[in-house]
């Protein structure tokens, strides 16, 4: 192949790498909703627009969540190695995890009715 063939495909290639990276980093919109789980579980459907503390406590471990100002964060883990506290405070994106208590926190867009609340 010619050079400026290769050229064109290169900067193709990179050109849509460029727009595929921006596509994936943006931040997405807010949620309204944070669920928590444990252990496979639904515990609460937490609103993101009222602060509130909850404590989670199982047989494998203990966590805080706190929402506050539109975010949901886990502030207080009796895990080993702390990752799921060092995610902060989030209001979108993926779901927070703490592995070694089995605790997972999933966001929501809005209130989804399901079968049994109509």
């Amino acid at each position: 192949m010619k050079t400026k063939t290769w050229i064109a495909l290169i900067a193709g290639l990179l050109i849509i790498c460029l727009f595929l990276s921006v596509w994936i980093f943006l931040p997405g919109k807010d949620a309204g909703y944070a669920q928590v789980w444990s252990e496979g579980k639904l515990l609460y459907t937490l609103d993101l627009r009222v602060d509130r503390v909850v404590t989670v406590a199982t047989d494998t471990g203990r966590n805080v969540i706190t929402v506050k100002d539109g975010r949901i964060g886990v502030t207080e883990a009796d895990c080993p190695d702390g990752y799921c506290m060092q995610r902060g405070f989030c209001s979108s994106g993926p779901q927070i995890v703490c592995l070694p208590n089995r605790l997972v926190i999933r966001f929501i867009g809005q209130q989804e009715a399901d079968g049994i609340t109509g």
